[in-house]
């Protein structure tokens, strides 16, 4: 089994990747460099999104706007610290090729060395607190480590991963934050989610956290993957939820019957972009 291979049976891609057909030819003229086949078969067959809500890779647009600006200012962020950076940056011969990044500012870089042979890069994750990493293998190899470490993670610290890892595809979604009110004699927590996911099923989990005084996040999806929800006392009693601008309707329409079935009230606060609820906030 090829590496990507091994990808590809841990994460499902899409049935329709979202750009998949990209000119990756556009950002090696404009680069002036052949880039890693095996990255161009990655971003073919899962197109533009994320790996686990955590780890993404640029589109064309990104890689020839990010390079070489992520790595140079990393690097003179370095500096400023009296730390010098183990490698140049391209286009200096061997230098560093911004590729990915994950959710808190670090990247993933490839070590453009030998030049003639993109197959051959090794890849330097660059984390935020200026770490050096050199995961194995190439792109494909290292996304699968990095999404295997973040599942292991996420099992020592409780999280609920049992439906496995997840590559949620690009889309300009409509945030909505629902800010929940408990009514007399409400079930607790577990009893709300469990009536919410009920509701809204079939749903599939996609991570939870709880932290040192009992406060949850519980993350899912549902509608196939188009709405992205979040169930949390953590920030606050609330519904987070993303959705495809066209399923305004839908998703009010499943949410509200299934807050009040939690024994809740809601109030709704509009997070970039524009949902038009306006009844609730005048309860």
């Amino acid at each position: 089994m090829t590496e990507l291979e091994k990808l590809l049976a841990l994460v499902p891609p899409p049935m329709e990747p979202v750009d998949g057909d990209a000119d990756w030819g556009r950002v090696e003229e404009a680069l002036g460099l052949r880039l890693p086949p095996e990255f161009i078969a990655v971003a073919r067959r899962y197109g533009r999104g994320t790996f686990c809500s955590t780890y993404s890779y640029c589109d064309p647009d990104e890689m020839i706007e990010q390079n070489p600006r992520w790595a140079d200012d990393q690097r003179f962020l370095l500096e400023d610290d009296g730390i010098e950076c183990p490698h140049p940056v391209y286009p200096e011969p061997g230098g560093l090729l911004y590729w990915g990044s994950d959710p808190v500012g670090g990247g993933l870089c490839w070590v453009t060395e030998p030049s003639d042979s993109p197959e051959r890069w090794k890849t330097l994750y660059w984390t935020r607190d200026d770490d050096f990493l050199y995961p194995e293998g190439g792109v494909a190899a290292v996304l699968t480590g990095l999404i295997e470490d973040l599942l292991a993670r996420d099992r020592e610290n409780g999280s609920n991963v049992d439906d496995g890892p997840w590559f949620s595809p690009y889309s300009r979604d409509v945030h909505v934050y629902l800010q929940l009110t408990e009514s007399e004699g409400a079930p607790p927590y577990r009893e709300r989610l469990r009536v919410l996911r009920e509701h809204l099923a079939p749903t599939t989990a996609r991570g939870s956290y709880q932290n040192a005084t009992g406060e949850r996040q519980d993350h899912f999806a549902a509608a196939n993957g188009r709405w992205k929800l979040t169930y949390e006392t953590v920030y606050a009693h609330q519904i987070r939820v993303a959705y495809p601008p066209g399923d305004d309707g839908p998703v009010r329409d499943a949410l509200l019957p299934a807050v009040e079935a939690m024994g809740c009230r809601a109030t709704v606060t509009q997070m970039h972009g524009v949902a038009r609820w306006p009844e609730l906030e005048r309860d």
